[in-house]
């Protein structure tokens, strides 16, 4: 009996080593290299890549607040998809002049990168996901400064790729929506643009508070003195984490639309 029993036990050792399982996630760093081969062939052939940054965020939020949310916000479109992979955030982006420092580049901790260095980045990052068997690439970024040379990049591979199964679709909802929010949500209940500012203020604080509150000094918080002061523009002590996750699922809704619409295309 006891031999019986080792048998098996045997029997099963081999057959996990040999079919080992898939570990339930969607990013990319997270995976061997044949985890993600057997993934794609398997039709996870969509991939996200997400584009966050490092800069200042006032006294009361990390320097990686983009990363942070824009990982969350991934792996819930991802799973949405059901297809789809996410790329490893994107951490160095556009952040102002380097000399003399400008925009975010005056404050400590910020790093920057030239738009062209970053969009650099962005299209071999597309080329090399294609190599693989990626087929739907969606450029997605947290960001106001990524905006644009991912629409760039993205137009670039498009037409490069014209006749080819791959291409690259710049997602722009996760971050313009924003303003609908603001308008259909912030502005009804009296808040004002000076309250929910552009930096640092009631809607970016209450979006860290939702999704990654762990990067919130919530005993740091004051109204913001002004960019050129303390970088924060608007009052973050009016923000909830209530205000950040009504503002996270109107952008994911948004984002969802627009992607499946592309797509469809």
């Amino acid at each position: 009996m006891k031999s019986a029993r080792l048998l098996i036990l045997l029997i099963c050792i081999n057959f996990n080593y040999a079919y080992p399982s898939t570990p339930d996630t969607v990013f990319l760093e997270e995976l061997t290299w044949t985890e993600v081969r057997t993934l794609i062939d398997n039709g996870k052939t969509t991939i996200l890549v997400p584009t966050g940054g490092t800069e200042q965020n006032g006294p009361h939020i990390v320097l990686g607040k983009h990363n942070s949310r824009m990982k969350v916000a991934a792996e819930r479109i991802a799973r949405a998809l059901g297809n789809a992979l996410v790329a490893p955030v994107m951490a160095y982006v556009p952040e102002g002049q380097i000399d003399p420092p400008s925009g975010h580049m005056r404050y400590a901790g910020t790093i920057g990168i030239p738009p062209e260095v970053f969009g650099s980045v962005l299209e071999y990052t597309a080329r090399s996901l294609k190599v693989h068997g990626f087929t739907d690439i969606l450029f997605i970024g947290d960001s106001g400064t990524n905006q644009r040379p991912m629409e760039q990049v993205a137009a670039k591979l498009k037409e490069e790729w014209e006749t080819e199964k791959a291409r690259v679709i710049f997602v722009s909802e996760w971050y313009a929506s924003r303003t609908a929010f603001i308008e259909e949500y912030l502005i009804p209940i009296g808040e004002t643009q000076e309250t929910i500012g552009r930096h640092a203020g009631l809607i970016d604080t209450a979006a860290s508070l939702a999704m990654a509150p762990g990067d919130v000094r919530t005993d740091n918080m004051s109204v913001g003195k002004g960019m050129d002061v303390d970088g924060v523009s608007g009052d973050p002590t009016r923000a909830t984490a209530e205000i950040g996750h009504l503002s996270y699922d109107f952008k994911f809704k948004a984002t969802m639309t627009q992607i499946r619409e592309l797509m469809a295309e």
